[in-house]
Protein backbone atom coordinates (compact mmCIF):
# COMPACT_ATOMS: atom_id res chain seq x y z
CA UNK A 1 0.00 0.00 0.00
CA UNK A 2 0.92 3.86 -0.83
CA UNK A 3 2.73 5.81 2.39
CA UNK A 4 -0.04 8.60 2.16
CA UNK A 5 1.51 11.71 1.43
CA UNK A 6 2.06 14.57 4.14
CA UNK A 7 0.15 18.12 4.13
CA UNK A 8 1.93 20.78 2.27
CA UNK A 9 1.79 23.91 0.84
CA UNK A 10 0.99 23.69 -2.80
CA UNK A 11 0.13 25.51 -5.86
CA UNK A 12 -2.10 25.66 -8.93
CA UNK A 13 -1.21 25.04 -12.67
CA UNK A 14 -2.05 26.04 -16.29
CA UNK A 15 -1.25 24.32 -19.29
CA UNK A 16 -2.05 25.46 -23.12
CA UNK A 17 -2.66 29.13 -23.58
CA UNK A 18 -5.16 31.40 -21.50
CA UNK A 19 -5.44 34.70 -20.40
CA UNK A 20 -8.17 33.39 -17.24
CA UNK A 21 -6.39 33.10 -14.30
CA UNK A 22 -6.47 29.00 -12.62
CA UNK A 23 -9.17 28.29 -10.56
CA UNK A 24 -9.39 26.29 -7.62
CA UNK A 25 -9.07 26.10 -3.74
CA UNK A 26 -5.66 25.11 -3.15
CA UNK A 27 -5.54 25.61 0.57
CA UNK A 28 -8.51 23.47 2.06
CA UNK A 29 -7.62 24.69 5.66
CA UNK A 30 -4.54 22.27 5.46
CA UNK A 31 -6.28 19.22 3.88
CA UNK A 32 -4.32 19.60 0.33
CA UNK A 33 -1.45 16.71 0.60
CA UNK A 34 1.78 16.77 -0.99
CA UNK A 35 0.40 14.83 -3.94
CA UNK A 36 -2.41 17.47 -4.39
CA UNK A 37 -5.26 14.60 -3.41
CA UNK A 38 -7.50 15.91 -0.76
CA UNK A 39 -10.78 14.36 0.64
CA UNK A 40 -13.57 15.21 -1.47
CA UNK A 41 -15.79 16.69 1.10
CA UNK A 42 -19.07 15.50 -0.43
CA UNK A 43 -21.15 17.07 2.06
CA UNK A 44 -20.49 20.83 1.13
CA UNK A 45 -21.99 20.25 -2.36
CA UNK A 46 -25.37 22.32 -2.56
CA UNK A 47 -28.48 21.45 -3.74
CA UNK A 48 -28.02 23.51 -7.03
CA UNK A 49 -24.49 21.91 -7.25
CA UNK A 50 -26.32 18.41 -7.63
CA UNK A 51 -29.13 19.79 -9.85
CA UNK A 52 -25.91 21.37 -11.94
CA UNK A 53 -24.51 17.88 -12.02
CA UNK A 54 -27.76 16.33 -13.35
CA UNK A 55 -28.58 18.43 -16.10
CA UNK A 56 -25.20 18.29 -17.35
CA UNK A 57 -25.37 14.42 -17.22
CA UNK A 58 -28.87 14.38 -18.82
CA UNK A 59 -28.17 17.06 -21.94
CA UNK A 60 -24.81 15.40 -22.93
CA UNK A 61 -25.81 11.79 -22.35
CA UNK A 62 -28.72 12.28 -24.99
CA UNK A 63 -26.02 13.71 -27.55
CA UNK A 64 -23.89 10.65 -27.68
CA UNK A 65 -25.36 8.49 -29.83
CA UNK A 66 -23.66 8.62 -33.28
CA UNK A 67 -21.10 11.03 -31.81
CA UNK A 68 -19.22 9.09 -28.81
CA UNK A 69 -17.47 5.74 -29.07
CA UNK A 70 -18.77 2.16 -27.96
CA UNK A 71 -16.73 1.73 -25.31
CA UNK A 72 -17.62 5.08 -23.57
CA UNK A 73 -21.09 4.42 -23.97
CA UNK A 74 -20.91 0.60 -22.79
CA UNK A 75 -19.02 2.25 -19.74
CA UNK A 76 -21.12 4.78 -18.67
CA UNK A 77 -23.43 3.55 -16.71
CA UNK A 78 -21.20 2.07 -14.31
CA UNK A 79 -20.27 5.99 -12.46
CA UNK A 80 -23.87 5.21 -10.77
CA UNK A 81 -26.18 7.73 -9.58
CA UNK A 82 -27.25 10.53 -12.34
CA UNK A 83 -29.81 12.75 -10.03
CA UNK A 84 -26.46 13.95 -8.12
CA UNK A 85 -22.75 14.00 -8.10
CA UNK A 86 -21.66 10.81 -7.26
CA UNK A 87 -19.30 9.97 -4.29
CA UNK A 88 -15.86 8.97 -5.49
CA UNK A 89 -15.76 6.04 -3.12
CA UNK A 90 -18.45 4.53 -4.90
CA UNK A 91 -17.48 4.56 -8.34
CA UNK A 92 -13.99 3.24 -6.62
CA UNK A 93 -15.10 0.19 -5.74
CA UNK A 94 -16.37 -0.77 -9.83
CA UNK A 95 -13.50 0.77 -11.38
CA UNK A 96 -10.96 -0.69 -9.00
CA UNK A 97 -12.73 -4.24 -9.67
CA UNK A 98 -12.56 -3.58 -13.63
CA UNK A 99 -9.87 -2.49 -14.23
CA UNK A 100 -7.85 -1.81 -10.66
CA UNK A 101 -7.82 2.61 -11.32
CA UNK A 102 -8.82 4.46 -8.63
CA UNK A 103 -10.26 8.43 -8.93
CA UNK A 104 -8.27 10.99 -6.32
CA UNK A 105 -10.06 14.01 -5.34
CA UNK A 106 -7.69 17.14 -6.71
CA UNK A 107 -8.44 20.91 -6.25
CA UNK A 108 -8.08 21.95 -9.60
CA UNK A 109 -5.70 21.56 -12.04
CA UNK A 110 -1.92 20.30 -10.63
CA UNK A 111 1.64 20.55 -12.15
CA UNK A 112 3.06 17.96 -14.76
CA UNK A 113 5.24 15.66 -12.09
CA UNK A 114 2.27 14.78 -9.69
CA UNK A 115 0.06 14.52 -12.06
CA UNK A 116 1.76 11.73 -14.04
CA UNK A 117 3.13 10.52 -10.78
CA UNK A 118 -1.06 9.86 -9.89
CA UNK A 119 -1.32 8.02 -13.35
CA UNK A 120 1.86 6.10 -13.35
CA UNK A 121 -0.30 4.38 -9.94
CA UNK A 122 -3.28 4.23 -11.26
CA UNK A 123 -4.66 6.89 -10.06
CA UNK A 124 -6.85 9.43 -12.04
CA UNK A 125 -6.97 13.28 -10.34
CA UNK A 126 -11.20 14.11 -10.37
CA UNK A 127 -11.46 18.18 -10.07
CA UNK A 128 -13.48 18.27 -6.56
CA UNK A 129 -15.79 21.30 -7.59
CA UNK A 130 -18.52 22.04 -10.48
CA UNK A 131 -18.78 25.21 -12.38
CA UNK A 132 -21.55 27.59 -11.42
CA UNK A 133 -24.96 28.17 -13.45
CA UNK A 134 -24.12 30.67 -15.59
CA UNK A 135 -20.97 28.98 -16.47
CA UNK A 136 -23.47 25.87 -17.36
CA UNK A 137 -22.52 25.89 -21.38
CA UNK A 138 -18.81 26.54 -21.16
CA UNK A 139 -15.82 26.41 -18.69
CA UNK A 140 -12.29 26.73 -19.61
CA UNK A 141 -10.94 24.40 -16.53
CA UNK A 142 -12.09 21.04 -16.17
CA UNK A 143 -14.53 20.80 -12.73
CA UNK A 144 -15.80 17.51 -11.65
CA UNK A 145 -18.73 17.11 -14.32
CA UNK A 146 -16.12 16.80 -17.55
CA UNK A 147 -13.63 14.65 -14.81
CA UNK A 148 -16.48 12.01 -13.88
CA UNK A 149 -18.44 12.31 -17.22
CA UNK A 150 -15.87 12.64 -19.47
CA UNK A 151 -12.99 10.44 -18.28
CA UNK A 152 -13.59 7.83 -16.28
CA UNK A 153 -16.03 5.76 -18.13
CA UNK A 154 -12.97 4.92 -20.81
CA UNK A 155 -10.94 4.10 -17.91
CA UNK A 156 -13.53 0.81 -17.03
CA UNK A 157 -11.70 0.05 -20.62
CA UNK A 158 -8.34 -2.48 -20.21
CA UNK A 159 -6.38 -1.19 -23.12
CA UNK A 160 -6.80 2.63 -22.99
CA UNK A 161 -6.65 2.34 -18.71
CA UNK A 162 -3.24 0.74 -19.56
CA UNK A 163 -2.35 3.17 -21.95
CA UNK A 164 -3.07 6.45 -19.33
CA UNK A 165 -0.66 4.04 -16.62
CA UNK A 166 1.90 4.12 -19.49
CA UNK A 167 1.44 7.83 -20.18
CA UNK A 168 2.04 8.65 -16.82
CA UNK A 169 5.04 6.42 -16.17
CA UNK A 170 6.98 8.17 -19.21
CA UNK A 171 5.61 11.36 -17.85
CA UNK A 172 8.05 10.74 -15.33
CA UNK A 173 10.88 10.37 -17.59
CA UNK A 174 9.66 13.37 -19.86
CA UNK A 175 9.42 15.58 -16.93
CA UNK A 176 13.24 14.73 -15.68
CA UNK A 177 14.11 15.16 -19.30
CA UNK A 178 12.59 18.51 -19.83
CA UNK A 179 9.72 17.52 -22.04
CA UNK A 180 7.15 17.11 -19.69
CA UNK A 181 5.27 20.11 -22.13
CA UNK A 182 5.72 18.49 -25.42
CA UNK A 183 4.80 14.74 -23.98
CA UNK A 184 1.70 17.23 -22.66
CA UNK A 185 0.34 17.71 -25.87
CA UNK A 186 0.13 13.95 -26.42
CA UNK A 187 -2.29 13.07 -23.54
CA UNK A 188 -4.28 16.71 -25.14
CA UNK A 189 -4.63 15.09 -28.37
CA UNK A 190 -5.95 11.81 -27.26
CA UNK A 191 -7.24 11.47 -23.52
CA UNK A 192 -8.48 14.77 -24.03
CA UNK A 193 -9.51 15.14 -28.03
CA UNK A 194 -9.05 12.22 -29.56
CA UNK A 195 -10.85 10.66 -32.23
CA UNK A 196 -11.08 7.17 -32.83
CA UNK A 197 -12.26 5.05 -36.24
CA UNK A 198 -15.01 2.59 -35.43
CA UNK A 199 -16.53 0.41 -38.45
CA UNK A 200 -19.29 2.64 -38.63
CA UNK A 201 -17.62 5.90 -38.44
CA UNK A 202 -15.77 8.35 -36.77
CA UNK A 203 -16.48 8.59 -32.81
CA UNK A 204 -14.95 10.64 -30.22
CA UNK A 205 -13.18 9.15 -27.19
CA UNK A 206 -11.62 12.06 -26.05
CA UNK A 207 -12.74 13.44 -22.41
CA UNK A 208 -12.85 17.18 -23.56
CA UNK A 209 -15.62 16.14 -26.44
CA UNK A 210 -17.63 13.93 -24.74
CA UNK A 211 -18.12 16.55 -22.05
CA UNK A 212 -18.89 19.30 -24.03
CA UNK A 213 -22.30 19.67 -25.91
CA UNK A 214 -20.72 21.97 -29.21
CA UNK A 215 -17.32 20.22 -29.53
CA UNK A 216 -18.82 16.78 -29.68
CA UNK A 217 -20.40 18.07 -32.44
CA UNK A 218 -17.91 19.90 -33.93
CA UNK A 219 -15.40 17.65 -33.71
CA UNK A 220 -16.69 14.35 -35.26
CA UNK A 221 -19.32 16.05 -37.80
CA UNK A 222 -18.03 19.50 -38.74
CA UNK A 223 -15.98 20.34 -41.76
CA UNK A 224 -14.07 22.99 -40.41
CA UNK A 225 -11.81 21.56 -38.25
CA UNK A 226 -8.46 19.51 -39.81
CA UNK A 227 -8.46 15.40 -39.05
CA UNK A 228 -5.09 13.99 -38.69
CA UNK A 229 -4.07 10.46 -38.67
CA UNK A 230 -2.30 10.17 -35.05
CA UNK A 231 1.36 10.57 -35.56
CA UNK A 232 3.86 10.77 -32.39
CA UNK A 233 6.00 13.20 -33.81
CA UNK A 234 3.38 15.30 -35.39
CA UNK A 235 1.01 15.41 -32.76
CA UNK A 236 3.67 16.37 -29.96
CA UNK A 237 4.95 18.99 -32.28
CA UNK A 238 0.98 20.73 -32.59
CA UNK A 239 0.34 23.69 -30.29
CA UNK A 240 -3.24 23.81 -28.81
CA UNK A 241 -5.72 26.32 -26.86
CA UNK A 242 -7.61 25.39 -24.09
CA UNK A 243 -10.30 27.93 -24.74
CA UNK A 244 -11.60 27.54 -28.27
CA UNK A 245 -12.81 24.56 -29.80
CA UNK A 246 -10.26 22.73 -31.19
CA UNK A 247 -8.85 23.40 -34.69
CA UNK A 248 -7.36 20.07 -35.42
CA UNK A 249 -7.82 16.37 -34.09
CA UNK A 250 -6.02 13.07 -34.65
CA UNK A 251 -7.47 9.65 -35.08
CA UNK A 252 -6.48 6.49 -33.64
CA UNK A 253 -8.00 3.05 -35.24
CA UNK A 254 -7.87 1.11 -31.87
CA UNK A 255 -6.80 1.46 -28.50
CA UNK A 256 -4.53 -1.32 -29.04
CA UNK A 257 -2.61 0.84 -31.92
CA UNK A 258 -2.85 3.70 -29.18
CA UNK A 259 -0.98 1.60 -26.48
CA UNK A 260 1.16 0.29 -28.96
CA UNK A 261 2.66 3.35 -30.18
CA UNK A 262 3.63 4.70 -26.82
CA UNK A 263 5.76 1.45 -25.84
CA UNK A 264 9.23 2.56 -27.40
CA UNK A 265 11.57 4.73 -25.34
CA UNK A 266 10.38 8.49 -26.27
CA UNK A 267 13.80 9.57 -26.11
CA UNK A 268 14.86 9.75 -29.41
CA UNK A 269 11.18 11.34 -30.27
CA UNK A 270 12.43 14.27 -27.66
CA UNK A 271 15.59 14.92 -29.07
CA UNK A 272 13.83 14.93 -32.61
CA UNK A 273 11.19 17.62 -31.92
CA UNK A 274 13.88 20.04 -30.20
CA UNK A 275 15.14 20.45 -33.52
CA UNK A 276 11.63 20.89 -35.24
CA UNK A 277 9.46 24.03 -34.82
CA UNK A 278 6.24 24.05 -33.03
CA UNK A 279 3.14 23.83 -35.93
CA UNK A 280 0.29 25.81 -34.31
CA UNK A 281 -2.62 24.77 -34.35
CA UNK A 282 -5.04 24.28 -37.40
CA UNK A 283 -2.15 24.60 -39.82
CA UNK A 284 -1.38 21.65 -42.20
CA UNK A 285 1.83 20.60 -43.79
CA UNK A 286 2.45 20.28 -47.16
CA UNK A 287 1.11 17.02 -48.50
CA UNK A 288 -1.38 16.83 -45.51
CA UNK A 289 -5.68 17.01 -46.37
CA UNK A 290 -6.84 17.14 -42.87
CA UNK A 291 -9.22 14.35 -43.34
CA UNK A 292 -8.33 10.96 -41.90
Amino acid sequence: MDTPAAAAVVTSAVYGASDRPPRGDYSRGGAVLADYTCPQDWASYTPADHETYQRLYERQAAQLPGLACDAFIEALPLLGVKDRIPRFEEINERLHRATGWEIVAVPGLIPELPFFTLLANRKFPVTDWIRKPEEFNYIVEPDVFHDLFGHVPMLFDPVFADYVQRYGQGGIKAHELGAGEKLARLYWYTVEFGLIRQPDGLRAYGAGILSSVGELQHAVRSGEPHRLPLDLLRTMRTSYKIDTYQSNYFVIESFAQLFDLTAPDFTPLYQALDALPDIPAGVLLPGESGRA
